[in-house]
């Protein structure tokens, strides 16, 4: 899995789609809400062409990469900074607050609205002009440098999609080694970029008074940093018994598949993944082999195939501009540039004109990404619809956007799923073996926690919170994967190299998403709560065998969630739908049949996984 389906973080609206502006209520208004109502009006007709120009800008620095081409940078600066103007005038911040000021005079959703432009404000508040200035500029340069980059093995160049591919079927460790070595030598090329943006977006958001850009960060979900780090915690802890037994059987399981010995601690090459962040590729579930099924296929099929799931729900088929406008392939290998490899979703003028940036391939995790990203693409047409106004036009936290992508690719991972769309064949009273479908689920789902909501939280908190010295970036980021995932690099000197490793930066949302990345955490959560509530209440399916497709009442219960966007608090949004807050327990339940399989073939085997 893939986790990042955005916009970076040089778009301070990544979220919003649109182009209404509705007050919320059709009863004239008068006096302070009248006043309000004008400024919004104004506000949503001056951005939408801004931002659309900052997208438009964006998209073509992420892919069309050119080395040596300055051209294309400077656009894209100059494109940000017109929006970064705009979304961070004094005159805005000022009348925002004034209004807010008389917020009992006001409209609940003229509030939510007037306290989204002033969050929006504070990513490039005008107050130091200079200041957002730089940072607009810093970040489109690390763009250029982590995208613009080419991997190399043995001389010669080579792909993060063949590098993805060593690392899921190699049992060569040399081999490994040599893809997983190769996978982290840019991280020094980021070094410098992102030692300037450390200090560029902590100053330019405490301009308008938060701690640092983590905080600043966190505060989009109404919490402190402190809350989250808390929240981040409870789940590790909830989960971390399930996770040891993953651990414990992954580290024998390897051990004997590369012929070594029995390690305290996971080797990081030894993972099918660069970062450790999921591990599924390590089981292929008899009779539900996505791999060897796909290989018939397109790399075009997945996408249609995606978007005729949720046609099947009842939505509608995606606008044609999707297919001429997107990027969904990987480039030829003949061609003269390069561009962002990460799959993200773009909603690029705040209406119509939505986009994906990916390079599909036919397998597994392409299949799975494909799903994941048409679910963004479905959130955003559907609270582009005139009750939703333009600034809260986006999910009802960022984690529910990723929630509801990641849904759609676990439902499409089911085995009646994958069935009913003739990938696989089932026979009457057979199936995939039960238990190992659920391991490959859990060393994705639950392998994922200690990585996003363990390593990615606690080291990008301590990078803008803590002001983390550049000379022990490396040391923290090893410290943090020993304690939370139990993995160690290859050669254990690499922890304590100073500066000249920066294998933090070589994930893409520490250059260009920064400081969100327990949204995934949430996400995955959520991801289980949603689907906890359609299997048993609406499907009235176990929600280990379920079957969404062609089931238009499970889109009934999407649109409830995807169509008031923003215009909700997220923590009413989850009590009106599925009856509770956040929780693990959705989740935990879904695993527990795995839990007694795993200390049967644990029995025995050291458990060398910290405690936290």
């Amino acid at each position: 899995m893939s986790p990042t389906r955005f916009l970076s973080s040089l778009f301070v609206l990544v979220f919003l789609a649109g182009c209404a502006n509705p007050s919320g209520s059709d009863a004239p208004m008068s006096g302070v809400s009248a006043e309000a109502q004008d400024f919004l009006d104004g506000y949503h007709a001056e951005l939408q062409p801004l931002y659309y120009a900052s997208a438009e800008a964006e998209w073509a620095a992420n892919t069309r990469i050119v080395e040596g081409d300055t051209v294309t940078g400077a656009r894209a600066r100059a494109a940000n900074e017109a929006l970064a103007n705009f979304t961070g005038s004094v005159e805005n911040i000022e009348t925002a607050r004034a209004l807010l000021e008389d917020r009992d005079d006001l409209t609940p959703l003229q509030v939510r609205q007037l306290e989204a432009i002033l969050y929006n404000a504070a990513g490039n508040p005008q107050t130091v002009p200079d200041l957002v200035r730089d940072k607009i500029a810093a970040e489109t340069a690390q763009t250029e440098t982590l995208y613009g980059y080419s991997f190399t093995l043995g001389g010669a160049e080579v792909t993060p999609n063949e590098i993805d591919r060593v690392l899921r079927e190699s049992e060569d460790v040399s081999e490994r080694l040599a893809v997983w070595e190769a996978s982290k030598a840019v991280g020094p090329m980021l070094t410098a970029g992102l030692q300037n943006l450390q200090r560029l977006r902590n100053e330019t958001v405490q301009a308008l008074g938060y701690d640092d850009y983590f905080a600043y960060q966190v505060s989009d979900y109404g919490m402190t940093t402190e809350e989250m780090a808390e929240t981040m915690e409870r789940l590790n802890r909830e989960l971390r018994p399930l996770y040891r037994e993953l651990h414990t059987w992954a580290r024998y399981e390897l051990a004997e598949r590369y012929g070594e010995p029995v390690p305290d601690q996971l080797p990081a090459h030894w993972l099918p993944n660069r970062w450790g962040q999921d591990w599924s590729a390590l089981v292929e579930v008899e009779g539900l082999d996505l791999n060897g099924a796909l290989e018939q296929h397109t790399p075009e099929w997945l996408v249609e195939q995606a978007e005729r799931f949720f046609v099947s729900l009842g939505f509608d088929e995606m606008p044609e501009s999707f297919y001429e406008r997107s990027s969904l392939y990987p480039l030829p290998p003949d061609a003269d540039y390069k561009k962002n490899t990460h799959a993200s979703a773009w909603h690029m003028d705040l209406a119509d004109d939505v986009r994906s940036l990916m390079s599909v391939e036919t397998n597994r995790d392409w299949y799975e990404t494909t799903h994941h990203e048409l679910g963004h693409i479905y959130y955003y047409m559907a609270y582009t619809n005139p009750d939703v106004p333009m600034v809260l036009r986006g999910g009802a936290n960022r984690a529910f956007h990723e929630a509801v992508g990641s849904l759609m690719g676990l439902a499409a991972m089911q085995p009646r799923f994958a069935a009913e769309i003739g990938l696989v064949e089932i026979e009457e009273g057979a199936g995939p073996d039960p238990v190992q479908a659920l391991l490959q689920e859990a060393l994705n789902y639950v392998v994922f926690i200690p990585w996003s909501a363990g390593v990615m939280t606690q080291w990008e908190h301590d990078l803008y919170a803590e002001n983390l010295p550049t000379d022990e970036w490396n040391t923290r980021w090893w410290e943090l994967a020993g304690t939370y995932q139990g993995i160690t690099p290859p050669d254990p000197a690499r922890a304590a190299s100073g500066s000249a490793f920066n294998d933090a930066a070589t994930k893409t949302h520490i250059n260009n998403d920064a400081a969100q990345y327990y949204d995934y955490a949430l996400s995955f959560v959520i991801l289980f709560q949603l689907h906890d509530h359609i299997a048993r209440e609406i499907l009235g399916e176990n929600p280990r065998d379920t079957n969404y497709y062609g089931r238009e009442e499970v889109g009934d219960f999407l649109r409830e969630i995807l169509t008031p966007g923003a215009t909700v608090d997220w923590r009413t949004l989850l009590q009106d739908t599925v009856g509770d807050d956040i929780s693990a327990e959705p989740m935990l339940a879904y695993f527990e049949p795995l839990v007694a399989w795993l200390q049967e073939q644990n029995e025995g085997r050291a458990h060398t996984l910290p405690e936290l």
